[in-house]
């Protein structure tokens, strides 16, 4: 402590601050957002496409190209492994009702079971570490990162990643997308004569160039997947970077408002603009269907949080819904009038993987097969399909009955036990990450989130996060008036 001399006087001025005393558990909470933003630029194929993605063979590849799904394992491991021991250590104690960890654990327990009766063993067991690598994330949430300061640590590798995905979404929509059109356009003119004979090779490798009659063309599909300009990211294809925006967006903007205060006018501004720019035009960019419900559904329940009167939520949801519907309208009229094709081929999916669930009520055909017996039950006209789109129906279909009924017992128990603790929360951190968990397990109605690293293991390590947050201030802080 300082002291002073103040008209003959001694006093003692105001004592210094002490550093804040890093952790081990910061340093692991550090680390693991690291490790999940890392996941979002490098992670976000589905794990079932490991044989197809090839490892990066130069520096330029290693950087901007995907990475094969199990070189997170090399880091997933280690992680986990020092993130149990760091629960041990703190004796750390499960934050809610002891069916939010049995459930689980039941539930990865009948897909190891399942996998003894799969019908393919290099899928399954692929599939199994992404669904270990979810429990993991689960359960180290809920018992190591759950505090204020390990989830904000968390927070900024998560959100550097996310924020790296979107800057490549805008990215593709203003310059890649346009540009590679019309590279592949006059190419196709000049007879391919303006490309090395390299650049042609690895076009017909990504199929950009095919062949039809012994002449290269440049790929329709390719060309339409150009016009229409619906961005991914760094994710494997449009709906799952809006799996991304409705998981990480609520929390991104939460913080932009309320981690800017201390800014210059300006800054801060720019601070927002630039977060509410990038998720909004990046959902919108994805061209997603049910994204867009979504996010307009959880526009509706953030209105009944506001301190309104009911008369007026009700009004300004009229609006949102009739706003939202509105632009959904504009926004789709065009794949509406082609017929909607996938929603038929969800319907296709879907139709399959009750009938498998069905004909093999225990063990379904092993974790992560349904492209198997898809392939042999779907319709001639059908488009194939890899997974469900149904991250619920596909633990019925691959791994059977008390596989799904467990799986969806464990999220229903999770939300219902999430949103009475955040309800009335006077905490928009913990209703913001309440949110995007809300919207991306809601995502899993019509998607496979469940099978892209990036997306699961964020996603259930936010949830375990907000349930040890929440256990600690559900029990401690003022219920909102």
């Amino acid at each position: 402590m300082k002291r002073e001399k103040d008209s003959g006087r001694v006093r003692a001025t105001d004592a210094p601050r002490m550093p804040v005393r890093f952790t081990a558990l910061d340093w692991f909470a550090l680390a693991f957002g690291l490790f999940l933003g890392l996941a979002i630029v490098k992670f976000g194929n589905p794990v079932i496409l490991e044989s197809k993605i090839t490892p990066p063979a130069s520096a330029g590849e290693f950087w901007w190209y995907a990475w094969p799904p199990r070189w997170s394992l090399w880091l997933l491991v280690p992680l986990t492994l020092a993130g149990a021991g760091l629960a041990m250590i703190h004796r750390s104690r499960w934050p809610g009702s002891r069916w939010l960890w049995v459930l689980p654990m039941v539930w990865f327990g009948w897909q190891l079971v399942a996998a003894l009766h799969t019908i393919d063993g290099t899928l399954t067991t692929t599939t199994l570490w992404q669904l270990g690598g979810s429990c993991a994330g689960y359960f180290l949430g809920a018992l190591v990162l759950g505090s204020d300061r390990g989830l904000r640590l968390l927070l900024i590798g998560l959100l550097a990643g996310f924020t790296f995905c979107l800057v490549q979404a805008v990215k593709q929509k203003l310059f890649e997308f346009p540009a590679e059109r019309q590279m592949l356009l006059e190419s196709e003119r000049a007879g391919w004569t303006n490309l090395p004979p390299e650049v042609i090779l690895e076009w017909k490798q990504n199929h950009a160039i095919i062949t039809t009659n012994g002449v290269d063309i440049a790929n329709p599909v390719i060309l339409a997947k150009y016009t229409k300009g619906r961005v991914h990211g760094t994710m494997v294809y449009p709906n799952a970077l809006a799996g991304v925006v409705l998981l990480l967006f609520p929390i991104a903007t939460v913080l932009a408002f309320t981690g800017t205060r201390k800014f210059r006018p300006a800054t801060r501004a720019l601070a927002i603009a630039i977060t509410l720019f990038l998720g909004g035009a990046g959902m919108f960019w994805t061209g997603s269907k049910s994204g867009w419900l979504i996010a307009v559904a959880l526009g509706g329940l953030w209105l009944f949080r506001l301190r309104w009167p009911m008369r007026a939520k009700w009004a300004m949801l009229a609006l949102l819904l009739i706003a939202g519907l509105v632009v959904f309208g504009i926004r789709f009229r065009n794949y509406f009038a082609s017929g909607a094709t996938s929603v038929s081929a969800r319907l296709d999916y879907w139709r399959a993987a009750s009938q498998i669930a069905w004909q093999n009520p225990a063990f379904g055909t092993g974790p992560g097969t349904f492209q198997h017996p898809y392939a042999r039950l779907k319709r001639p006209e059908a488009e194939m399909a890899r997974l469900v789109h149904n991250d619920y129906l596909e633990q019925f279909s691959d791994s059977g009955f008390i596989s799904g009924i467990t799986y969806l017992s464990w999220i229903g128990l999770l939300v219902w036990t999430l949103a009475k603790r955040t309800w009335n929360l006077e905490n928009p951190i913990c209703f913001a990450l309440f949110i995007g968990v809300v919207g991306w397990f809601g995502q899993g109605l019509s998607e496979f989130g469940l099978y892209v690293p990036a997306l699961a293991w964020s996603a259930f390590t936010l949830a375990g996060c907000l349930l040890k947050l929440t256990g600690n201030q559900f029990d401690n802080k003022p219920a909102r008036d």
